[in-house]
């Protein structure tokens, strides 16, 4: 599938501006970005339950454009499932072959194989309320996977369920489109959710397209501060800093100095001023008791134990960073602390325009 050039306007408001990716046959695409940011308005004209303003579709080799969403050949999965209540599960997921005067006993098939798939055999002559929420949500997808389409449509489907049962749906989504190599554009709030499930990751803000890649690829090199901000949690500390005379040093805002790497030193000294921005991550921050060699102090703020880490805010001049440390360590609020930041995996965006700086 192929997005070309996709502008979704309201006026002079631009929803989706100037939006370009492909989506290979078979692959998880993940659409995640803040609320407003265009996300779910792309989805729906994919579906074709929005109008383009400009630029071109493809689903295989047609062209989508001015098709209505029937003919699209995709099926979508919402977040509030969608069933009928008054219909036993057979008969929701019958009712869209139904519609398209399929014989019988290719919908019994398809049902079977569906339920199958999905592990709900024993749910079929069920209505909806009752069933669980992870129920409805396999039986939304089997409604949607007796279509055979070729491009599945999600729209946060995970969104209603609980803690646990999200955790249980992502590997079942996972593992449904591994075994059927379904191609499927997947929006979410949820990162975590992207990052596990998804091959290739799209992160938007204010209807533009920011960075494109699988989710390890966005994570070790964002291109730019929205991306590096907005990805993994806790988002990446960003840091206002002042690259030294010989590009050697960071003289940060927070009011420390930091020797940098020669590889990084020849980065900052080609930014396009002094101002940058220094990016590093909870896991290249290491916590020490004492003063050291390229250490710099600070006050812990606030201790987050979260079972398997323990996230530390420590605040260094006027910056607050957030390091993790094992979580059987003991650490309280003022307490005396000293940084160490990993120098090999520290990342410089431009001040300006929050690029990252490129390589040498």
């Amino acid at each position: 599938m192929r997005l070309r050039n996709i502008v979704k306007s309201y006026g002079a408001h631009l929803a989706v501006d100037d939006l370009s990716l492909t989506v290979a046959d078979g692959e998880f695409v993940a659409l995640v970005g803040p609320s407003g940011c265009g996300k779910t308005t792309t989805l729906n004209l994919v579906a074709g339950l929005m109008e383009l303003t400009s630029g071109e579709m493809w689903i295989g080799d047609r062209q989508v454009n001015d098709l209505d969403p029937k003919d699209r050949d995709i099926a979508m999965v919402f977040q509030n499932y969608a069933l009928y209540p008054n219909k036993t599960v057979r008969m929701n997921l019958a009712f869209p072959l139904q519609m398209r005067r399929m014989p019988r006993p290719e919908i019994e098939r398809r049902i079977a194989e569906a339920a199958r798939v999905l592990d709900i055999g024993h749910l079929l002559e069920r209505r909806p309320r009752e069933l669980s929420g992870g129920q409805q949500q396999r039986v939304a997808l089997g409604r949607a996977l007796v279509r055979n389409p070729s491009v599945f449509l999600m729209d946060e489907p995970l969104s209603n369920l609980d803690a646990k049962l999200r955790v249980q749906m992502r590997a079942e989504l996972k593992r449904f489109h591994q075994d059927l190599k379904a191609t499927i554009i997947y929006v979410t709030h949820d990162q975590l959710e992207a990052v596990t499930m998804a091959d290739r990751m799209a992160v938007m803000n204010g209807g533009r397209l920011q960075q494109y890649d699988a989710p390890d690829r966005i994570f070790a090199a964002p291109v730019n501060t929205f991306v590096a901000g907005f990805v993994a949690s806790p988002a990446m500390n960003l840091v206002p800093a002042e690259v030294a005379e010989n590009g050697a040093v960071l003289t940060g805002a927070a009011g420390w100095r930091l020797p940098l790497r020669d590889a990084d030193a020849d980065r900052a000294r080609r930014a396009p001023s002094r101002d940058v921005v220094l990016g590093v991550r909870h896991s290249a921050i290491t916590l020490h008791d004492g003063p050291g060699e390229g250490r710099l102090p600070g006050r812990i703020y606030t201790v987050e134990p979260t079972g398997d880490v323990t996230f530390v805010h420590v605040q260094v001049g006027d910056a607050t960073l957030v390091a993790s440390t094992p979580p059987g360590r003991r650490l309280q609020p003022d307490e005396a602390i000293w940084l160490e930041l990993d120098g090999t995996r520290l990342h410089l965006f431009e001040s300006a325009g929050g690029r990252a700086l490129p390589g040498v």
